[in-house]
């Protein structure tokens, strides 16, 4: 074995580990297109999803199948018909549907049966459940077009659903749906997937699509959304979280959507699904192989985050996060960049710390101890987590810890540091003797450490 592999997985791991904790008992819906399974992305996707359920989510899976209906049409000489954005479907489109939805349902349930060796699949045991949950009403007659056999979702049965996942099952949902008189009727994986996390008011709702999510320069620049979209520019940046106000903004000056490529084409569903109760959607992109995982046990993902408002938080310390904050400091401990603190310690001092969260997660602290005989407040155990090192976190909980020593009525803070001098100069810190150190805080000076003592006065 590679003598670096370890120093490389093992902080990998433990980085994974706070996403892990997280999520588990959280409920997924999943909403698969049939165009990674077209791509042949089915066999990883599914073992993907696999990795997941082992680690505690329950999933919900609701797949596509439109380039696989397209596939049966064009078999039978017959052409797609749609109005309004949505499938027109007669008689001979209905049975191609539910031809293409058994074909799918039969290589899913069959991708998850594998079990071989040296696979993520080995030794794995996922139960696939399918049954009538999802009852429909016809589209109807829109602006004088019958739309025939194309439905709607009137009702998701969550409770079979729930009752299923909570017994460790994973439950599958074709885009079919039947009417209380027994008529079947062709619906969307976006309709079904989005009623079904409603339903269920699930944790996260995530769209795997071929787009990669919403483009930045289209949110900036809705007007040109159509020709944007039509470059199909890969180094256009991803805009990785939109509140859902900006979210309904955008839908609304965007053209109605025609194709799945469309930006407001998953995007109005994530609306809908956030303005129904589910905390997150996500839209991302089955080209990025893992992308579900990336986008699950990542700080940033690769795709696109809608949530009723922004996941990140500068905060004061709560009780609750002491383990967050012994997770986070634990690696700096290890390595000497920060002076060993017990549990008991940081309990005590809970109340002392400043703490950035995302998404449940604690990514940075800071504790401010105060000497109120001198004038003066320390700053210690400043830690930004390593996979956000760089995007400015560090500097917003000193601005942060500044403005509470400002409101403590101290006129200078100080901090202790073996390795981050030159960060804190920077940042108009100066280093002075450790004799300048407050009587109280001196007596715990450890003299072995060396530690630079460096103070910045607050105007």
């Amino acid at each position: 074995m590679d003598l670096v592999f370890p120093h490389t997985f093992v902080p990998w791991f433990r980085s994974v580990a706070p996403h892990i904790h997280a999520h588990r008992g959280k409920t997924f819906v999943v909403g698969l297109s049939g165009e990674l399974i077209a791509a042949g992305k089915l066999e990883s996707f599914v073992q993907d999803l696999a990795l997941m359920q082992a680690m505690g989510i329950k999933i919900v899976l609701a797949h596509g199948f439109r380039p696989q209906l397209e596939e049966q049409l064009r078999a039978k000489g017959q052409e797609s018909k749609f109005s309004h954005g949505m499938r027109i479907t007669d008689s001979v489109a209905l049975d191609c549907a539910q031809e293409a939805a058994g074909q799918l349902r039969y290589e899913i349930e069959a991708a998850f049966s594998l079990g071989l060796p040296n696979t993520p699949m080995a030794g794995a045991s996922v139960s696939v459940i399918s049954g009538n949950f999802v009852t429909a009403r016809p589209v109807g007659i829109v602006d004088g077009v019958d739309f025939m056999h194309t439905g709607l979702v009137r009702k998701i049965d969550a409770m079979p659903v729930r009752r299923a996942i909570d017994t460790g099952a994973m439950v599958m949902l074709s885009p079919f749906g039947f009417s209380h008189t027994g008529e079947a009727f062709n619906l969307s994986m976006e309709d079904v997937a989005t009623s079904a996390a409603i339903a269920l008011q699930a944790d996260k709702l995530i769209f795997v699509t071929e787009v990669r999510g919403i483009l930045q320069s289209v949110v900036q620049s809705p007007d040109k959304a159509v020709e944007l979209e039509a470059t199909q520019n890969n180094d256009d940046e991803i805009d990785q979280e939109l509140a859902l106000a900006d979210a309904k903004r955008l839908v609304a000056t965007l053209p109605n959507p025609m194709q799945p490529t469309d930006t407001a084409f998953y995007l109005q569903h994530a609306v809908k699904a956030s303005e129904g109760g589910v905390e997150r959607v996500h839209i991302i992109p089955f080209k990025v192989d893992g992308a579900l995982l990336m986008e699950v046990f990542t700080h940033d993902g690769v795709g696109t985050m809608i949530v009723d408002e922004k996941l990140e938080s500068l905060r004061e310390a709560t009780p609750d996060d002491v383990g967050g904050i012994l997770q986070l400091i634990e690696p700096f401990e290890k390595d000497g960049t920060l002076v060993k603190r017990d549990r008991t310690e940081i309990e005590r001092d809970v109340a002392q710390y400043t703490v950035i969260e995302h998404d449940g997660v604690i990514f940075g602290c800071a504790a401010l101890h105060a000497y109120p005989e001198s004038g003066t407040a320390e700053m210690a155990a400043l830690t930004v987590s390593p996979n956000v090192q760089g995007q400015g976190d560090g500097e917003r909980i000193l601005k942060r810890i500044e403005q509470r020593a400002r409101a403590m009525g101290a006129s200078s803070l100080f901090v202790l540091t073996t390795r981050t001098m030159h960060w804190f100069i920077k940042r108009g810190f100066a280093p002075v003797d450790p004799a300048w150190l407050p009587e109280a805080r001196k007596r715990h000076y450890k003299w072995d450490r060396r530690s630079q003592v460096l103070v910045k006065p607050l105007k």
